[in-house]
């Protein structure tokens, strides 16, 4: 693809582009100092702390995984004829239950 400048707008175009791509001599680097593009401590101070908290963060999510049910689905129907042999005996004998914690679903 080729862009045909007319014969009348060639100076025009030509000294615009020149002073466009100029680089600026006035002392002014655009902000670009001696510095410019240099980390600080503060930065990697900053981006430690970040990792510090990724890592406080996976290990928190480990833990709360590991706390899930196997499953969610409900218990088999089997269970439940089960548990009613079992509410008679609860009132002779005194049996602790130890059920796993489930998770709470927002």
């Amino acid at each position: 693809m080729s862009f045909v400048v007319p014969a009348f707008a060639v100076v025009p175009v030509t000294a615009t582009s020149q002073f466009l791509a100029q680089q600026p001599g006035n002392g002014d680097n655009g902000g670009q100092g001696e510095d410019f593009g240099k980390s600080s401590p503060v930065g990697f101070l900053i981006l430690i702390l970040f990792l510090i908290a990724v890592a406080l963060l996976v290990r928190s999510m480990t833990k709360h995984l590991k706390r899930l049910p196997e499953s969610f689905d409900e218990p088999a129907a089997s269970s439940s004829s089960e548990e009613a042999p079992e509410a008679s005996k609860a009132d002779a004998e005194p049996v602790a239950k130890t059920e796993k914690p489930t998770a709470k679903s927002d």
